[in-house]
């Protein structure tokens, strides 16, 4: 399928991996990896119509990064190629512990 301007209309499973790979490149300002690694990111959502809603966390209510870090997630989303608009949603439930972060993040902060 394509649009009017002859470009391949994009799908919202290639709009999700590129949001995921946008969000891999945002790091907690106090922790050297990347908010998606650290548990941070709970949920990715992206509609059909290529609207993306994520639901994270932060490592704690009084993180200092509280109204930075999901205003720069909803910049650098809203910039993919077709995304309409972008809404995060920040929640404590449940509360974001290491035991959501990856083995990666786990080994790279030496809990590992």
């Amino acid at each position: 399928m394509e649009t009017a301007e002859n470009k391949p209309m994009r799908n919202f499973v290639d709009v999700q991996n590129e949001a995921i790979t946008v969000i891999q490149t945002i790091f907690d300002p106090e922790i050297p990896v990347n908010i998606y690694e650290l548990g941070l990111i709970y949920e990715v959502n992206v509609s059909h119509e290529l609207n993306i809603e994520i639901v994270m966390s932060l490592t704690s209510p009084f993180c200092p990064a509280a109204q930075s870090m999901p205003a720069e997630i909803k910049e650098k989303l809203g910039a993919i190629d077709g995304v309409k608009e972008v809404e995060v949603r920040v929640t404590f439930d449940p509360p974001w512990s290491q035991d959501l972060m990856s083995e990666s993040a786990k080994l790279q902060l030496g809990f590992l």
